[in-house]
C-alpha cells in the first residue's frame, strides 16, 4: 500500500469528501429527481381536489383524529395539509423513494462497473458502506422535507393559516404548529431507516440494481399487507411499518410518547440488524464489478 493511500485512510476529510461526491451524484439521476418530483406533487395534488371538493362550501372528509383524518381540517388551517400529505405519502411513496435510493446503493455500482475501482480509492469496504447509508439517510430526511415544503407552500396558498386547534381539542399557536410540524418531518424521516437499512442489506446481495430495488419495494409491500392482516397482531408490533402514523400523536396536547418512542426503537433495531447484515456481506464479498 502507497503512502498516500495510507493517507486517505486516515484522513477524515477524505471521508466527508465521499460523502458529498456521493450525495451530489445520487442527487444529480434522473431518477432521483424524478422521485422528488412525485413526492412534491402529492400535497399539490391533494390540496387542489380539497379545494375543488370545498368549493360549495362543503367540508373535506369526514370527521377528525389520525392521519388521513386531518384532511378534514385542512380547510380552517392551511398547516393541515402538511400531516395530511405526510399521511398520504408515508405508506407507499416515501419508503418507495427510499428503497429505490438504497437498493442501488451497492448493486447499482457493481452492475454499472464502478464498485471495484471504488474500491482501489482509499475508501475501505466498511467506509464506503457507511457512505452509502450516511447518503440513504441524507435522502430519507430530502425526501420528507419536500414533501412538508411543498405542503406547506401550497396550503399557505389555497388556505388560511394561523392558530390550530389539536387533536385533544386545543389550541395551539401557528409558531407551535409549525414547530410541530418539522417535529413530525424529522420523525417521519426517521421512521424510514429501517427501510433504508433493508434496502442497503439488499443491495449488497446482487449485481443487479434493478433486482435490488425490486427486491427492496416487493418486501416493503409485503410487509405492509402482513401488518394489516389481523391473526397476525402478535407479531405486527415488530414490522418497521406497525408505528409509522403514529407522528398524528405529536399533534396531540399532552404528545402522547408511547408509541413514538417504540417507532424509533422499532427503527433503531432494523437499522442495527439489516446494517450489521449489509457490512457481513459486504466486507465478505468477492468483487468482480
Amino acid at each position: 500500500m502507497s503512502q498516500a493511500e495510507v493517507a486517505g485512510r486516515a484522513n477524515p476529510l477524505w471521508t466527508f469528501g465521499l460523502l458529498r461526491s456521493e450525495l451530489v451524484i445520487t442527487l444529480r439521476r434522473w431518477r432521483t429527481l424524478a422521485l422528488l418530483a412525485v413526492l412534491a406533487a402529492v400535497p399539490i395534488l391533494v390540496g387542489i381536489a380539497v379545494k375543488i371538493e370545498t368549493s360549495d362550501g362543503s367540508s373535506a372528509g369526514r370527521g377528525g383524529g389520525e392521519g388521513p383524518a386531518f384532511i378534514s381540517q385542512i380547510t380552517n388551517n392551511g398547516l393541515f395539509l402538511v400531516f395530511t400529505a405526510l399521511a398520504a405519502t408515508l405508506p407507499f411513496f416515501l419508503p418507495m423513494a427510499v428503497g429505490v435510493v438504497a437498493g442501488d446503493a451497492i448493486a447499482g455500482e457493481a452492475n454499472a462497473g464502478t464498485l471495484r475501482y471504488l474500491l482501489v480509492a482509499p475508501a475501505g469496504r466498511t467506509r464506503l458502506l457507511l457512505t452509502k447509508y450516511a447518503t440513504t439517510m441524507a435522502f430519507c430526511l430530502l425526501a420528507t422535507l419536500v414533501v412538508a415544503v411543498s405542503a406547506l407552500a401550497v396550503g399557505a396558498l389555497l388556505f388560511p393559516l394561523g392558530d390550530l386547534t389539536t387533536i385533544s381539542g386545543t389550541r395551539i399557536g401557528f409558531g407551535e404548529g409549525l414547530a410541530r410540524a418539522l417535529m413530525i418531518a424529522l420523525l417521519v424521516a426517521a421512521s424510514l431507516l429501517g427501510v433504508a437499512a433493508l434496502g442497503l442489506f439488499v443491495s449488497t446481495l446482487t449485481n443487479s440494481g434493478i433486482a435490488a430495488m425490486a427486491t427492496t419495494v416487493g418486501l416493503l409491500i409485503t410487509v405492509q399487507i402482513l401488518d394489516q392482516i389481523p391473526q397476525l397482531h402478535a407479531v405486527q408490533p415488530y414490522f418497521f411499518s406497525h408505528y409509522w402514523l403514529s407522528f398524528a400523536d405529536l399533534m396531540r396536547d399532552p404528545v402522547y410518547w408511547d408509541d413514538l418512542q417504540k417507532n424509533l426503537g422499532v427503527q433503531a433495531l432494523y437499522a442495527a440488524f439489516f446494517g450489521t447484515a449489509a457490512w457481513a456481506r459486504f466486507t465478505a464479498k468477492d468483487i468482480t464489478a
